[in-house]
């Protein structure tokens, strides 16, 4: 054998070492941004978020004359629009109100419904969706409604951190929109 081979070989056999160790120091380092991860979603247990969907939840209280609450709502908006209109249907897909929220920049903008009908009575405790559509100079804009969901957990798996929303499901924390 050449004295230059056994050089190459020599070069070769230290290049898959360094790569091998590279590998596994890159692995140790990916567990530690999952460990990370998994850390920092657990802090949003028992927080709420706003991720897309079209639910509202409404409920009064068992004392008379109590007020009605209800879960926050949202929209999500590539670009600022001029007229923002919320309709708020019940389960049957009749609209029980309409709120006029005017304009609204990009971004992300969350809103709490008053749990009030059109007429002014006082909605009966149950599930309601909300539509929002958008619009500048009169051109319709995507809106993506959101809703609100309470964090109950956080479930770690191959594909990374889902947060479990408890009757809402599970979620991504790539869908959440914003942490209230």
């Amino acid at each position: 054998m050449e004295n230059n081979e056994l050089t190459s070989q020599l070069a070769q056999i230290s290049t898959v070492s360094g790569i091998e160790k590279l590998n596994t120091t890159l692995g140790s380092i990916s567990g530690q941004i999952d460990n990370s991860q998994s850390l920092q979603a657990s802090n949003l247990i028992g927080h709420g978020v706003m991720i897309p969907g079209t639910t509202i939840l409404a409920g009064t209280g068992s004392e008379e004359g109590a007020v009605t609450t209800t879960t926050p709502f949202g929209v999500e908006l590539q670009q600022a629009a001029d007229k923002v209109t919320a309709t708020i249907t019940d389960k049957n897909g009749a609209v029980v109100r309409t709120i006029d929220i005017g304009e609204l920049t990009a971004g992300v903008h969350s809103f709490t419904w008053d749990g009030t009908l059109t007429d002014g009575s006082t909605a009966p405790n149950g599930s309601y969706n909300v539509a929002i559509s958008a619009s500048n100079g009169g051109t319709q804009l995507v809106a993506q409604p959101l809703q609100f969901a309470l964090v109950q957990g956080v479930i770690r798996g191959n594909n990374g951190n889902t947060l479990d929303l408890g009757t809402y499901g599970t979620t991504t924390l790539d869908e959440v929109r914003q942490i209230i």
